[in-house]
């Protein structure tokens, strides 16, 4: 992966994938790009994807600071650095929240927006159990994933997430560490769940998505006049089957959903009279 970086912003390590028009993929809370590669293959198909790791997680550095006007600020240095004026971006949670606040700073930036189970409005998921969980796990005794994931089932029941959070775990000659600053996280949790209020009369008037996990209680129908009154556009879509991790629970049903959107040619051929 490669970094950029501005005086005054976070050096984004991404990854590229394709040819086409530029697309960022935002991961979420806990996530990295590499999340998304499975994903990304397919976009790239008709896209340049960037798979962006957001600051203090996956090979991005680590900083004190962490809200979404800095993470934004992160973004648009890597879209400056990659000589992009204009850029499509598809966001997922903290990586939808990131992409929204870009969108609404600097619109003339993004190309559309692509907005994945997250609302422009404060969550009511609490991750500082999971935080405190991994803060407390003994990295020294750790010698294998699989200690690690011992160590960890008592308090994290659900394997699946405990796979999630271990993409984290990297172990090394000189021993395990985190990948993730998950002093930082825990440290800028409330900003983290939150939404900051937008600059004065912002809005962003460009194609948006916002697509939904139909088991998911992230994104909420009481949350759309919110959301109206920010991306004018919007259009709603629910993945059914899926919860939060709309794109990895349902990657076929999530690619159809936003497929057509981010290719306006694909688009324009789907709505075309028959």
């Amino acid at each position: 992966m490669s970094r950029a970086a501005t005086s005054r912003t976070v050096a984004l390590a991404h990854e590229m994938l394709g040819d086409g028009a530029p697309l960022l993929v935002l991961h979420g809370l806990f996530g990295s790009g590499t999340n998304w590669r499975t994903i990304a293959r397919r976009l790239a198909e008709r896209h340049r994807v960037v798979l962006v790791d957001l600051r203090n997680h996956g090979a991005s550095p680590h900083a004190p600071e962490m809200d979404y006007p800095l993470m934004a600020a992160d973004v648009r240095a890597l879209l400056d650095h990659l000589g992009l004026q204009r850029a499509a971006l598809l966001g997922h949670s903290m990586g939808g929240k990131t992409a929204m606040r870009l969108a609404l700073e600097t619109p003339d930036r993004v190309e559309r927006l692509c907005v994945v189970d997250i609302a422009p409005a404060p969550s009511n998921q609490d991750h500082q159990p999971v935080l405190a969980v991994l803060q407390a796990l003994d990295l020294a005794t750790i010698r294998r994933r699989a200690d690690a994931d011992v160590a960890l089932s008592g308090s994290l029941p659900d394997p699946a997430l405990r796979a999630f959070l271990l993409q984290n775990l990297v172990l090394a000659t000189d021993g395990a560490r985190w990948r993730i600053d998950l002093e930082a996280i825990a440290g800028n949790h409330a900003a983290l769940t939150g939404f900051p209020d937008p600059p004065a009369g912002a809005t962003y008037r460009g194609p948006t998505l916002f697509v939904r996990g139909a088991r998911s209680d992230y994104l909420q129908p009481a949350h759309e006049p919110a959301i109206r009154a920010l991306f004018p556009r919007a259009e709603m879509r629910a993945v059914a089957g899926a919860g939060h991790w709309v794109h990895a629970e349902q990657p076929v049903a999530f690619l159809e959903t936003v497929l057509p959107f981010l290719d306006p040619e694909h688009r324009a051929a789907l709505d075309a009279p028959r």
